[in-house]
């Protein structure tokens, strides 16, 4: 099972089809602008631990195709900063700029007992999660000295959240 979020949205590959069957270029979204919108905590955001090495495989094929980045989601169902991060990227109003600009890949990591090692292929160790990095297609992390940034996402705002994943998402 992979369990890459997908959001309702026009796909990134069906706007580069619409640009090059129209011959206009392919409008990039603009950050969401969200303020301090109404999120809701998705209840079970995080599929079976042994699914995510198979699912980041993916994520990264994928990004390979499609130019975007990975966001890789370290978390657990357990975790209310979690499921509250899960709700940010899955509001509608971001939803499409998320699945515009990184293929989400969530991994289960349990009580710190499971999948440390993907987090490790990275150069990171776990001690606290949320953990959200962001990866390019070739693997290069670009927020390695951020990773925590987004694990009080219970007392951020959906904007706070957004405003970070788009000041990561412009490192290269």
């Amino acid at each position: 099972m992979i369990f890459s979020r997908s959001f309702p949205a026009l796909s990134l590959a069906a706007g580069l089809t619409l640009a090059a069957t129209t011959g206009a270029a392919f409008a990039a979204q603009p950050v969401p602008q969200v303020g301090n919108a109404q999120i809701t905590a998705v209840a079970h955001p995080y599929a079976a631990p042994e699914d995510a090495p198979a699912a980041v495989e993916n994520a990264f094929a994928q990004a390979k195709k499609t130019g975007r980045k990975v966001l890789l989601d370290f978390g657990a169902n357990w975790c209310p900063d979690c499921r509250v991060l899960a709700g940010v990227l899955g509001h509608p109003a971001i939803a499409p700029w998320v699945a515009e600009n990184f293929v989400v890949v969530s991994v289960n990591v349990d009580h710190f007992n499971k999948n440390m090692d993907i987090a490790q292929k990275y150069g990171i160790k776990i001690k606290a999660i949320p953990v959200a990095l962001v990866v390019t297609p070739d693997g290069k992390v670009l927020n390695a000295d951020t990773t925590l940034e987004l694990g009080d996402a219970r007392t951020m705002s959906a904007q706070a959240v957004v405003d970070k994943l788009a000041e990561w998402n412009k490192r290269s």
